[in-house]
C-alpha cells in the first residue's frame, strides 16, 4: 500500500479587493475561543461590527481586538448596515436560522455555528433563503478540516476502502454537561442535548468520509439520568453559562442507528454524562478493502496485503493550511471571495437536521422513522 500524503490545495490568484467586512453576532465562549482568533489571522477580513444582548461582551471584544468596530445589542440593527458583507452567528441554537434567514434576505453572506437549526422547517428556510439571495451559507463543520480528517478523506477518495458499507461514531463523556440550567439544557433554546450538541460533529464527519450518502431512516433512544449531577471531568463542559435552579429537559445520552440510500449503515452514541472510563470521540468505518478508525490524535487503517492483516497508524498529522475551526472559516472566506469550492453545502445541513429530529422522534415513539 503506497504512502499517504495530504494533497496540497493551491488557491487561485487572489484578486485585489477591499477586505471582507464581517459582523459577529453572539460574543460568547465559542466566538471568543475560535471565531475571533480565526479572523485576526486572516488579513482578507475585517471585523467591523459586534453584537450581543450583553453589552459588556461586545465592549470587551472591541477593547481587546476590534477598536473600530460598531457595537449592537440587536442583530437586526446590525443587519441594516449595508457595508457589512458577511455575518458570523455564534448565538444559542434556536436563533441560528432566524438570524441567518434575515441576514441572507438583506444580501449578506452567512457563516453559522452548528447546529444548522433546531427543526427541519427552519433549516429548509435557511437553504431556500441562500438559494434565493445567491449568497454563501456555510455552517461550522470543523472536524472536516482537521489535518488527520483530510488524510482519511484522501484515503477514501483514492478508493482504498472499497465499498464503505458500515460504520460507527460517537462522542461520549463521563461527566461534562455544559451550561447546566441555561440554554444548553433547555430544549426550547437548544433543540436537544448531546445528540444535537455533539452529534453534529461526528455524524457529519462520518457521513462526509462515507461520501455523503443520503439518509433514509433512523432509530434511536434517549435518556436523562444525570440531571442532578454537578461533577465534571471535561473541559468542554465549560461552554455555556450555568443557571442555578434552571431548566434541564434534554437528554444526557442518545444512541441510534442510521440507514442510507446506498445500503450503508451508521451506529451512533453521544453523551454528556454516562458511566464510562473516560471521554472519547471517534469515527470507525468498515469497507470491503480496508477499515478506518479516526480520533483527534490518530488515524488507524486496517487492511489485507500479501496474505497478511496489516494495521497502520498515523499520529500527529501535519498538513498544509489551517486546521479545524480556523480552516473551516478560511474556506468560508475563500468561497465568498471566489477562490475555492465550498466543503459544506446547505443540503448537507438539511440532511443533518432531518437525522437529528427523526432520532428524537424515534426515541419518543419507540420505532424506526423513515425520512422524507
Amino acid at each position: 500500500m503506497k504512502r499517504l500524503r495530504i494533497k496540497k490545495f493551491v488557491n487561485k490568484e487572489v484578486k485585489k479587493m477591499k477586505k471582507l467586512k464581517i459582523g459577529l453576532i453572539g460574543i460568547g465562549g465559542i466566538c471568543n475561543g475560535v471565531h475571533i482568533p480565526a479572523y485576526l489571522q486572516d488579513e482578507r477580513t475585517e471585523v467591523v461590527a459586534l453584537c450581543d444582548i450583553v453589552p459588556e461582551k461586545t465592549a470587551k471584544a472591541k477593547k481587546e481586538f476590534f477598536p473600530n468596530a460598531k457595537e449592537y445589542t440587536d442583530f437586526r440593527e446590525l443587519l441594516k448596515d449595508d457595508s457589512i458583507d458577511a455575518v458570523d452567528i455564534c448565538t444559542p441554537n434556536y436563533l441560528h436560522s432566524i438570524i441567518a434567514v434575515e441576514a441572507l434576505e438583506r444580501g449578506k453572506h452567512v457563516f453559522c455555528e452548528k447546529p444548522d437549526a433546531v427543526s427541519v422547517g427552519e433549516v429548509q428556510r435557511m437553504k431556500a433563503a441562500a438559494e434565493k439571495s445567491g449568497k454563501v451559507l456555510m455552517v461550522m463543520r470543523n472536524n472536516r478540516f482537521m489535518h488527520i480528517s483530510k488524510l482519511a478523506k484522501q484515503f477514501v477518495e483514492e478508493g482504498r476502502m472499497g465499498e464503505i458499507y458500515a460504520g460507527r461514531c460517537g462522542w461520549i463523556r463521563r461527566r461534562g454537561i455544559p451550561g447546566k440550567g441555561g440554554w444548553f439544557t433547555t430544549k426550547e433554546m437548544s433543540g436537544g442535548g448531546p445528540l444535537i450538541d455533539l452529534g453534529v460533529h461526528m455524524i457529519d464527519l462520518a457521513i462526509w468520509l462515507m461520501g455523503n450518502p443520503t439518509p433514509v431512516a433512523v432509530s434511536g433512544a434517549t435518556y436523562r439520568k444525570f440531571a442532578d449531577s454537578d461533577i465534571s471531568d471535561s473541559p468542554n463542559s465549560k461552554f455555556g453559562e450555568t443557571k442555578e435552579g434552571g431548566t434541564f429537559d434534554v437528554e444526557d445520552l442518545a444512541m441510534g442507528f442510521i440507514r442510507f440510500d446506498n445500503g450503508a449503515v451508521l451506529q451512533i452514541e453521544f453523551s454528556w454524562a454516562s458511566n464510562i472510563e473516560k471521554e472519547t470521540r471517534f469515527v470507525e468505518l468498515r469497507g470491503t478493502e480496508a477499515g478506518l478508525s479516526l480520533d483527534p490524535e490518530k488515524l488507524r487503517l486496517f487492511y489485507e496485503k500479501d496474505g497478511k492483516l496489516i494495521n497502520k497508524t498515523f499520529k500527529k498529522v501535519i498538513g498544509k493550511g489551517k486546521d479545524g475551526h480556523a480552516g473551516n472559516i478560511e474556506n468560508f472566506v475563500d468561497v465568498v471571495l471566489g477562490q475555492a469550492e465550498p466543503v459544506f453545502v446547505p443540503q448537507q445541513g438539511v440532511d443533518m437536521i432531518k437525522i437529528l429530529t427523526a432520532i428524537y422522534e424515534s426515541a419518543e415513539k419507540g420505532r424506526e422513522v423513515v425520512l422524507k
